[in-house]
């Protein structure tokens, strides 16, 4: 299979799947013809984002066009909603982390079951790459694609990113922070801190509902001993600007993981998966997300995909 290959146009299906909480909704893409083919399990990243990548205050649509790279190199793809969010059933915010991998088990089952469907490969972006890693310690896929994927606990990551918007900020919100004398970080920390200290599934944090329980299993997840065990071959992409997951993770997931690693560190990619030639700036996602997801990160995952499932 190679990326130059035309395909027919895929058959694109609305399914429900039966997950631990209720069924979650999905859209299955299945190449034209009898099968088996190749295909991917495609998990979003954290908040309140469906199938598709999109917030209903900003459409990435990361995961489709992932989807729609993967059909033109006649690869099958399965996104769904999280629990609560677009047509799934289920509670958003009393959703754990746990209860996410959970699902995405359910889904990869599903997919997997499916007689049309032969080898299978998970791709995940930011929290999605997560449990990536962890469907891929199970075993029960031949390939990860760890898209913004973190190899640290949750807590560093979020101080982490912290630091990096903190630093980031410009304009009046700069001038603002400056002038009232406003330390983002202590703010930041003590709202973790109230965080981890709630018993609720939901709770009040930083003035708003949260999903409390979600948070507090994030902020003590350590990824690195599921890194740990994953023997099957991993892919992960990290863009120099990205603000939410350091690119200096890449090398410890190579370190970490015993089967074959290969990294990409596109140089002006932010965490959107856009590039950015300026500042990196979170002010600046509205804009990029008018853009295409990255030429290059589109056919650095196709080619991977394709090359790994041709293996099996």
């Amino acid at each position: 299979m190679t990326t130059s290959a035309t395909h027919p146009v895929p058959v694109v299906t609305e399914v429900r799947i039966p997950g631990p909480a209720g069924d979650l909704a999905a859209t299955l893409q299945l190449p034209a013809g009898p099968g088996p083919h190749p295909a991917a399990l495609l998990i979003t990243g954290s908040g309140p984002i469906d199938r598709n990548s999109d917030h209903r205050r900003m459409a990435m649509g990361a995961t489709r066009q992932v989807a729609q790279a993967l059909a033109d190199v006649g690869v099958a793809s399965l996104r769904y909603d999280k629990r609560g969010i677009g047509g799934s059933d289920g509670d958003y915010l009393s959703t754990g982390f746990g209860d996410a991998t959970a699902d995405a088990r359910a889904a990869l089952a599903w997919l997997s079951a499916l007689p049309e469907v032969g080898p299978v490969v998970v791709i995940g972006h930011s929290e999605g790459a997560l449990h990536a890693q962890s469907l891929a310690a199970d075993g029960d896929v031949v390939g990860a694609v760890l898209l913004a994927g973190q190899a640290r606990p949750g807590r560093d990551l979020l101080e982490w990113q912290g630091a990096q918007v903190a630093a980031s900020l410009t304009g009046l919100t700069a001038r603002l922070v400056s002038l009232l004398r406003i330390d983002l970080l202590a703010k930041q920390r003590a709202a973790l801190d109230k965080a981890a200290a709630t018993t609720s599934d939901v709770a009040r944090v930083g003035g708003r509902r949260s999903n409390a329980r979600w948070l507090r299993e994030y902020l003590s997840y350590d990824p690195r001993p599921t890194l740990a065990r994953i023997d099957v071959p991993v892919l992960a992409i990290t863009g120099e600007k990205d603000l939410q997951v350091p690119a200096e993770d890449l090398d410890a997931i190579a370190a970490t993981v015993p089967g074959p690693v290969e990294t990409l560190r596109p140089a002006d990619l932010t965490h959107i998966l856009r590039r950015d030639v300026g500042r990196p700036s979170l002010q600046a996602y509205k804009k990029l997300v008018a853009q295409p997801v990255d030429a290059e990160v589109l056919a650095a995952v196709t080619e991977w995909v394709a090359r790994v499932v041709g293996e099996h």
